[in-house]
């Protein structure tokens, strides 16, 4: 098995649903992210995946959430966009 991760980042704001304290408040992050994809063999190049597609799509997919309010994306309007609920709903994109 192969493992291939990238790190990168990104910002915005959000607020904590049924939260007591100060992050129930609206207030801003610079999130780090790691993506790491695995595969089971490599292709005639030798490679699990091109690192140019792997950040293409990890591009992609941030670009979604990067100076966004978290609390107004659809993915949150039932969850609170806690970082927990961030990285599960990126992970099924």
């Amino acid at each position: 098995m192969y493992h291939l991760t990238i790190k990168t980042h990104f910002a915005a704001a959000h607020r904590l649903v049924n939260y007591q304290g100060d992050c129930e408040n609206l207030h801003g992050h610079n999130w780090n992210v790691e993506v790491t994809v695995s595969a089971r063999e490599l292709d005639t190049a030798g490679l699990g995946i091109d690192f140019k597609i792997l950040k293409r799509h990890t591009k992609e997919l941030l670009g979604e959430l990067d100076h966004k309010y978290l609390n107004d994306l659809p993915a949150f309007s039932q969850i609170s966009p806690s970082s927990e609920q961030i990285a599960a709903s990126s992970s099924t994109a």
